[in-house]
């Protein structure tokens, strides 16, 4: 062949040497390396797109990276940083295979003396033997954990220079070690496995969150679905119970009564076996108007003996009884067993109760030994016994009726004037009746039934005539919860009669006062068609409710919180009505209680916004708009001025001067009481010296809240002390609502007041109900006789107010104590208390409220 021929293309040359043979081996052997490594790439590929599970996953692995070097023993480790844990994955090793589990985790302090945390911890591929490794990596040979292995490669894994695990093989057999080339293997595949683990880690993550959002989510379809079938029984209940209320005003025969009675209570409880039983009118029967039992038991009447009716009856309360009980009571001979009849794996029965005592009993019973009553099943047969006792009590009384109404007709005829008195002793029945029917029994106010009829009344008057307005009071009493409760249900029976006595005290004639039910009563002002009305009569109740009720030897302190809404032609129902009155009185109770709130609130346009005059009364002690002003007491002997009341008045930039009604209840309600009348005491004092003199006395009105804070007597000591007004000629006015609010407390404070030489005034003296028992109590020197009593001395007709003035005179005489009638305008009245020997006086008659520079002698 020549030259050319040799040239030609697509003609291989042939090896010219040996070495060049050597060299193509090489390329082979490096050929066959990359196609594998590639294969491997490949197949690790493929494996991770697969839908195996994580350890069939990385068992695939495990068998790709065997096809590259001896990898029996081979393990794979994560680290997490963050949390500085690690977990071997997968571990297949013929010394250590039980070591470690898939998803044992543990914590790095556990792995200190590992290979594996040291070699993570070091960042860099290692191979030789175990111990040799171990050593360079500061482990001593008895601290490490794992069989010494001939030869060990380790290299992790790496993600933005930060290691997350670690991939090892080791040998076990001498003569089986790595080289070089797998180092850079396995360091190549290294990547390649953890992104193959981190997916599958990735979409089992993802499974699980999907899962657990599945399953989150199916939890909370069967709680709705729970919700709603509760709220459907609910609702069933509610309107069965209502049915069987219902049924007791029917007019139909007994049987249909009872029949219909079982249907309903079938609704609510397995009522299979009804039976109702009564007790005949001498006490000595037992009968079963009504009974339907499929045990085939046959009932009829008997005289009372040992059975479970008349064990219910005698105990006279809803019994719910298995059939171990029922075989106790007749181990006790409580029951009779012959008169029994079929035993019955669960009874429930309920008294009839009647005015007399019992009445009868109505029962449930099963014989199925798996259906048994509940403690909800004896309160809805308690509740059904009610309603067919009540039924037959109205019943017994129609029958009664009926009896008297035959006699009359009979007797007709024979003598007019019995038929006469006859009839009027029926019509008294009829009204008795009709007044239990629409009154309620406790304090017979009307019901609530009684007062819806008048407000569909009211509302049909103000549709045909818009003028004819009027008033619904919504009332509640405050924390009767509390008395009924720690106290007991009689002692609550009792304060509700005397908050209902109260009440009608408060209302007109042609007003309605009702009980609605538990605590809530309710009144109607006819024609009212102001708000101001309403509000007075609100007003009045708060007034009435402030003295104590006695109720089982107790001295009570009750509030009321009402609610008011005043009507309009929009008001087309009664509950419409109710529920807005219901509102504003849940704003009074939301608003602290023992208040009144309008639900209207246009008709309050006209008074200042709270929140605003608040901010306003910040203002004014900011500005010193508050100015003391002083009325003179005087002596009605000679007419000398013995002293002086500082009363507060407010410059108001905008309104002139505000008297005190204007603006102290919104300041006692916002808190800002003590400031103010801080702030007033400081002018008064300074102001009053001048006209004190050496005689003279300085009276301050004190707030109950001050004797809530444990400084107030060391603070007006100070104040004192600064202002340069002694002890002796100071005179402080409580009301008796300030004694009320804590006797206690407020008597020790009072007493060292007392000690002082401060003078302590009772004020508004004769309005309170135990204003005795208060001079008695408390250390008071002076009675300032409220305006009220006074008033009537100058009319002509002074009799009554007479009369209490001279008992108050008489008693303060008794006691020791100076007296100041308030509220004196007229001659006629200072000569009526003269000559009734009362010391002292204050009115516009000697002085109107002025500042102390209008008092002030000229120099």
């Amino acid at each position: 062949m020549n030259q050319t021929q040799r040239s030609k293309p697509g003609h291989a040359r042939p090896p010219s040497s040996a070495a060049d043979i050597q060299r193509l081996q090489a390329t082979i052997k490096q050929l066959e390396h990359s196609e594998r490594l590639q294969r491997a790439l490949f197949d690790i590929a493929n494996t991770t797109a697969s839908g195996l599970d994580m350890q069939s996953l990385l068992k695939r692995l495990h068998g790709i990276i065997a096809q590259l070097m001896y990898a029996e023993n081979f393990f794979i480790a994560l680290h997490n940083p963050l949390r500085q844990t690690l977990r071997f994955i997968y571990f297949a090793d013929t010394r250590d295979g039980q070591y470690y589990s898939p998803n044992q985790v543990f914590t790095t302090q556990e792995l200190a003396n590992t290979i594996t945390l040291r070699l993570i911890r070091h960042g860099q591929p290692m191979r030789g033997q175990s111990d040799a490794i171990a050593s360079s990596l500061g482990l001593h040979p008895r601290q490490r954990v794992g069989t010494p292995s001939t030869d060990f490669m380790g290299v992790p894994m790496l993600r933005n220079g930060e290691v997350l695990g670690l991939l090892a093989v080791q040998s076990y057999e001498p003569g089986q070690s790595y080289t070089a080339a797998d180092q850079d293997v396995l360091a190549f595949v290294a990547e390649h496995v953890l992104n193959a683990v981190e997916r599958k880690l990735g979409h089992e993550a993802l499974e699980h969150r999907v899962a657990e959002r599945t399953r989150e989510l199916a939890l909370a379809n069967a709680q709705l679905k729970e919700q709603i079938q509760e709220r459907e029984r609910a609702a069933h209940l509610q309107t069965t119970l209502y049915r069987i209320a219902a049924l007791s005003h029917n007019q139909d025969t007994q049987e249909n009564f009872y029949r219909n009675i079982h249907a309903a209570v079938g609704e609510l409880l397995n009522a299979t076996n009804f039976v109702i039983a009564l007790v005949s009118e001498d006490g000595k029967n037992l009968e079963f108007p009504y009974y339907v039992d499929h045990s085939g038991t046959l009932l009829s009447a008997r005289p009372m003996s040992k059975g479970m009716s008349e064990y219910a009856i005698r105990r006279a309360e809803t019994l719910l009884l298995d059939n171990h009980q029922i075989d106790l009571l007749i181990a006790q001979g409580e029951v009779d067993a012959s008169t029994y009849g079929a035993p019955a794996s669960s009874w429930l029965g309920a008294p009839l109760l009647g005015p007399h005592g019992v009445m009868g009993v109505v029962v449930v019973q099963s014989y199925q030994p798996d259906m048994h009553y509940t403690p909800q099943d004896a309160d809805l047969l308690t509740f059904v016994s009610y309603q067919i006792a009540s039924t037959l009590q109205r019943r017994l009384q129609d029958e009664a009726l009926q009896a008297l109404n035959a006699q009359l007709e009979q007797r007709v005829l024979e003598r007019t004037q019995e038929l006469r008195k006859q009839i009027n002793v029926r019509e008294q029945a009829q009204r008795q009746l009709r007044h239990q029917v629409m009154h309620d029994p406790l304090t017979g106010l009307p019901n609530r039934l009684y007062l819806r009829n008048h407000l569909d009344q009211a509302l049909a008057r103000q549709h045909i005539d818009p003028t004819q307005g009027f008033a619904l009071l919504y009332l509640d009493v405050d924390r009767f919860k509390l008395f009924n409760d720690n106290l007991g249900h009689l002692t609550g029976d009792a304060v509700l009669k005397a908050v209902a006595e109260r009440l009608a005290g408060c209302v007109r004639s042609p007003d309605i006062l009702g009980r609605l039910a538990g605590d809530e009563f309710a009144i109607l002002l006819n024609n009212c068609p102001r708000a101001e009305t309403a509000s007075r009569v609100a007003q009045r109740i708060q007034t009435r409710m402030e003295a104590a009720i006695r109720a089982d030897d107790r001295l009570l302190h009750v509030s009321i919180s009402i609610g008011i809404a005043m009507s309009t032609p929009d008001y087309q129902t009664v509950d419409q009505l109710l529920h807005d009155a219901d509102t504003a009185l849940y704003q009074a109770k939301l608003t602290g209680r023992q208040r009144f709130v309008l639900f209207d609130k246009h008709i309050q346009t006209a008074a200042m916004n709270v929140l605003d005059l608040e901010q306003q009364m910040r203002t004014a002690l900011d500005e010193a708009q508050f100015v003391p002003y002083f009325q003179p007491i005087v002596s009605l002997n000679d007419g000398i001025v013995t002293g002086y009341e500082a009363l507060i008045r407010w410059r108001h930039p905008e309104r002139g001067l505000l008297s005190p009604a204007a603006f102290l209840p919104a300041a006692e309600a916002t808190g800002l009481i003590e400031a103010i009348d801080w702030h007033m005491y400081q002018l008064a004092l300074t102001a009053a010296v001048p006209l004190l003199g050496q005689n003279r006395i300085l009276n301050i009105n004190i707030s109950p809240r001050h004797f809530q804070n444990r400084h107030f007597f060391n603070r007006l000591l100070n104040l004192l002390e600064r202002t340069g007004v002694h002890c002796h000629q100071l005179c402080i006015e409580v009301t008796e609502g300030t004694l009320l609010s804590d006797p206690a407390g407020t008597g020790k404070i009072l007493q060292a007041i007392s000690e002082t030489g401060i003078r302590i005034a009772l004020d508004d003296f004769g309005t309170g109900y135990s204003s005795l028992s208060h001079v008695h109590q408390f250390p008071i020197k002076t009675l300032k006789i409220d305006r009220s009593f006074i008033t009537p001395l100058g009319t002509g007709q002074p009799q009554r107010s007479s009369a209490i003035v001279a008992a108050v005179l008489s008693l303060a005489a008794s006691l020791a104590l100076s007296v100041v009638a308030e509220g004196v305008e007229t001659d006629a009245q200072r000569d009526k208390l003269r000559a009734m020997g009362c010391d002292r006086a204050q009115g516009y008659l000697f002085g109107r409220p002025a500042p102390a520079t209008a008092y002030e002698t000229p120099a």
